[in-house]
């Protein structure tokens, strides 16, 4: 069911709460080193303001200690000076989300204008419901659920409307992402651009995908995976298999792995999936070895099983162009996860090469969705990212979703 968008509310005079993803990077000197996620915000911004609405923005940044000098460091205040200077429109700031200073903040609020609350993630109540998974009934307790309730009050108090445009947080439960959307009730809830967008890639991909359909699957543990490959198994044509990952199949294969990263608790599930995918499955048939991994350590081609003393920390040459074959042919592609060790040159050789490729395939016309995180960093590293169709914000989001889970953030706000 296709969800309200931010379009279809009437927000000219209304305050708008606007649950926004500006997790951003900083640099060692306290600068914002990457503002995509400000960006890619921006048009649902602009739109409610653009429309005479106020809005409040809410976000979380990074994981707090509790700890206030340690915390001072993920203060969302140099988000607000950012969006300022993208926008051209001063945003107003608080260094808190709840309380008198926010209400008064939030109230005073004109048409146009634009607020961003404190982290939320400097109140514990925001993640709370995490908790409950080591309780022992796997519940809150009343005390915990209390606090739950109070601080959804608080922030659903602030405003009239409620739009979810925070993508990279959809699959968490948090306050901020259910309970104060739950507490607005039907008619005041929405999508923004933001998440439409990643909704409608990663969708049309897995439930519309042209062929044939290519998915390049990477990453350190074949766990990390489980869910993705056993999801897209039955969906896609070919399942590329890289980084670390590669050497549990390779054992579950019978073969030798050298010093390479392992998941021997794994092994058999990677067999099981080895025989439920078929030839579906890809794994790479040389590696770039290593003694020790480390930027400039000296790479070794090693075709075939790998001796005892190197490691594995990139895909080889014959593996590479095999792929880059496959990736031509392709018509639909989502990549999650490097194939080597891209943080260290010469082993990123293997995830640039993916890289290009996929986006050679999209200049040929195919659809390539790019899941975020680190597969969303290659690409960067590699100055392609104008050549995919879609980069996700999200990458525990992304990957979720291509497991095939439910998003209760997404189900509670209102149908079209």
């Amino acid at each position: 069911m296709a969800k309200t968008s931010v379009r279809d509310l009437d927000v000219a005079g209304k305050r708008v709460l606007i649950r926004a993803d500006l997790n951003v990077p900083f640099d060692a000197n306290g600068r914002i080193s990457d503002d995509r996620r400000i960006t890619q915000f921006l048009p649902t911004l602009q739109n409610v303001i653009d429309r005479g609405g106020a809005a409040i923005l809410m976000s979380h940044l990074g994981r707090p200690t509790g700890d206030p000098a340690k915390d001072a460091s993920l203060s969302l205040k140099p988000v607000a000076e950012r969006i300022g200077e993208l926008t051209g429109k001063k945003c107003g700031f608080v260094t808190n989300c709840i309380g008198p200073e926010v209400e008064k903040a939030a109230h005073d609020l004109k048409k146009c204008q634009t607020l961003l609350l404190e982290n939320l993630r400097f109140h514990k109540a925001e993640t709370i419901i995490d908790k409950a998974k080591k309780n022992p009934d796997g519940k809150l307790t009343p005390d915990q659920e209390a606090q739950r309730q109070n601080f959804a009050k608080s922030l659903a108090g602030l405003g009239d409307l409620y739009v979810n445009d925070a993508f990279g947080a959809c699959h968490r439960m948090h306050v901020s992402m259910y309970d104060v959307p739950a507490l607005l009730g039907p008619g005041r809830r929405a999508i923004g651009f933001l998440v439409e967008k990643e909704l409608k890639y990663l969708r049309d991909a897995l439930e519309h995908p042209q062929r044939p359909f290519v998915a390049v699957l990477g990453g350190a543990k074949v766990s990390d995976k489980i869910g993705v490959i056993r999801n897209l198994i039955p969906r896609v044509d070919q399942i590329l298999i890289g980084g670390a990952m590669t050497y549990t199949f390779w054992a579950a294969k019978g073969w030798a792995i050298g010093r390479s990263l392992c998941e021997q608790d794994k092994v058999d599930l990677a067999r099981e999936l080895i025989a439920e995918a078929g030839d579906k499955l890809v794994l790479p048939m040389d590696s770039i070895a290593t003694e020790e991994l480390y930027a400039g350590a000296s790479p070794k081609t090693v075709r075939g099983e790998l001796p005892p003393d190197l490691m594995g920390v990139d895909i080889g040459p014959d593996s590479v162009a095999h792929f880059v074959g496959i990736l031509k042919k392709a018509r639909t592609i989502i990549w999650n996860g490097p194939v080597g060790a891209f943080e260290y040159a010469p082993f990123d050789a293997g995830t640039n090469a993916i890289a290009k490729a996929i986006a050679e395939a999209t200049d040929a016309g195919a659809t390539s969705v790019i899941g975020g995180g680190d597969s969303a960093a290659a690409v960067e590293k590699a100055h392609l990212s104008e050549r995919m169709t879609h980069i996700s914000t999200g990458g525990g989001a992304s990957l979720s979703f291509l497991e095939g889970e439910a998003f209760e953030t997404i189900d509670i706000i209102d149908d079209k």
